[in-house]
């Protein structure tokens, strides 16, 4: 039984193997087919892919083969258009040699013609003077000789006549210019004073000014160097000197004071102090205001501080400023008529008196020092000369110079411009102060009360109270010796010490 188990097994396992192998090969077989025809799919597409990019390749070819062609057309027919432009040239080269060799012949020709005319004229020339019996030169010289001789008269006529007609009609030029540029200009022509009134609210502020004993009226006369009149006149104070800076300082200082209230010997150094930095500012404006009135740009500044201080500066007791701007407008007119650089003849009128800001602490005429001083600063040389040559000890020899020359006459001689018996007290005044600064250890030195008096104010570290009443005697021997005045000149010395210490 068991026997016949197992075979029944062992032969169930054959069978079973047998239909194992069976199913297997049927699977290969298919998988064999399978792949045949994957693979003549793939081949056939492979040929088509080919086909395709023989084609596309031929293509490409063929039209490679047509641009080349197409280029080789077009170098052959540039190559031949080359050629015909290089036929041309050629040709108009070999025109070109023919003409210049039929011109050099003509000029060959055209040479021997000069030649024989030459030699013709020669031989004219020869005959002539053959029957002439003169040469060349001889005739040339007799017939100018008649000429001369026969025109002479005729000629200085004429230029007589020319000369006297050119002077005529300059002198109504001239004329015409000048009175024109005088119509378009008006100014004023109010001659300054020596003295400026300030006027008080209250009659007690005279008793304010004057302190106890005098010290605040005497301590605001040593600190400004002007002479304050205090008298019965209501509501006025009256300053007088002949310095229009130094007045214009009491002037503010004054007024400030009677603002304030405070008047005491300390108060009044300090406002005269800050009076003096006030004007000061007012200087520098009135300098720019000048320049732009008159249209004058790029003047240094040093210049418009020397040109602010001519508003306080007097000429013959006209505004030296007031002055200056009304040449620069005349100057400018008169420019345009003549064809001048207006620029640098407004320029020049505007600074011509520069120097008269100076005259008090250099030494020498005032248009000198207005050219130095414009030269040191950097203003153009024709400015600088100009300015230099408005007078007659320097030639004047530009256009501008002279328009500048002559409008400052014009501004100065105008009925009323100056005053001649003010300048002339001026420079009195100024005398009188050099006189007693010119000895050591003097601080400053004031002419007041109308040239009366000369307070003089020492330096109490070198002038002793024994040296300062020999000061004294030596300025008034001085003053006796060198100058002429009318009446007597009282001569003030004042030598005060201070000790001055700060409590921290």
């Amino acid at each position: 039984m068991e026997l016949f188990t197992l075979l029944l097994v062992a032969v169930g396992a054959a069978a079973g193997f047998g239909g194992g192998q069976v199913l297997t090969k049927k699977k290969i077989d298919n998988a064999k087919t399978d792949a045949e025809k994957e693979l003549k799919k793939a081949k056939k597409d492979a040929e088509k892919e080919v086909e395709q990019a023989k084609e596309e390749a031929k293509k490409i070819s063929e039209e490679a083969k047509k641009d080349e062609a197409d280029r080789r057309k077009e170098i052959k027919a540039t190559e031949e258009r080359l050629v015909k432009r290089e036929e041309t040239l050629d040709k108009k080269l070999d025109e070109l040699d023919k003409r210049a060799e039929k011109i050099r012949k003509e000029e060959d020709e055209i040479e021997e013609l000069k030649n024989e005319i030459r030699k013709i004229r020669e031989k004219q020339q020869e005959k002539l003077e053959k029957i002439a019996k003169l040469k060349k030169s001889e005739a040339a010289e007799k017939l100018m000789q008649m000429t001369e001789r026969d025109v002479k008269d005729d000629l200085k006529g004429l230029v007589t006549k020319l000369q006297n007609d050119a002077k005529d009609l300059a002198e109504d030029k001239a004329a015409t210019i000048i009175v024109g540029a005088m119509e378009r200009m008006a100014s004023d022509v109010t001659a300054e004073r020596t003295v400026t009134s300030v006027k008080l609210e209250d009659e007690e502020m005279k008793g304010r000014i004057i302190g106890k004993e005098g010290r605040n009226i005497q301590a605001l006369q040593r600190a400004t160097g002007v002479d304050i009149m205090v008298d019965e006149t209501p509501g006025m104070i009256v300053l007088s000197s002949f310095d229009p800076v130094r007045r214009e300082v009491a002037r503010v200082a004054l007024e400030m004071l009677l603002k304030d209230g405070r008047v005491h010997p300390g108060r009044i150094e300090e406002v005269v102090e800050k009076a003096q930095k006030q004007v000061q500012k007012e200087v520098v404006r009135a300098g720019e205001d000048a320049a732009r009135e008159v249209g004058v740009i790029g003047i240094p500044k040093e210049v418009l501080q020397l040109l602010g201080e001519l508003k306080y500066r007097t000429s013959y007791g006209q505004n030296v400023l007031k002055h200056s701007t009304e040449m620069a407008h005349i100057a400018g007119i008169i420019a345009e008529e003549l064809g001048a650089d207006v620029k640098i003849t407004k320029y020049s009128a505007l600074v011509h008196d520069l120097g008269k800001a100076l005259t008090h602490k250099m030494e020498g005429k005032h248009h000198h020092i207005s050219g130095e001083m414009l030269r040191k600063y950097g203003a153009p040389e024709e400015v600088a000369h100009a300015a230099e040559a408005h007078h007659d000890d320097v030639e004047a020899t530009t256009l501008e110079a002279m328009i500048i020359r002559v409008v400052d006459a014009i501004s100065a001689a105008r009925p009323g411009a100056r005053n001649i018996s003010a300048e002339n007290f001026v420079e009195r005044m100024k005398d009188l102060e050099n006189v007693a600064t010119g000895f050591d250890g003097i601080e400053k030195a004031y002419a007041i009360s109308a040239g009366r008096e000369v307070r003089v104010f020492v330096k109490p570290d070198d002038i002793d109270d024994l040296s300062a009443i020999k000061l004294a005697r030596d300025i008034s021997n001085k003053i006796e010796s060198t100058m002429q005045y009318p009446g007597t000149i009282k001569v003030n010395v004042i030598r005060e010490t201070r000790a001055i210490e700060y409590a921290k």
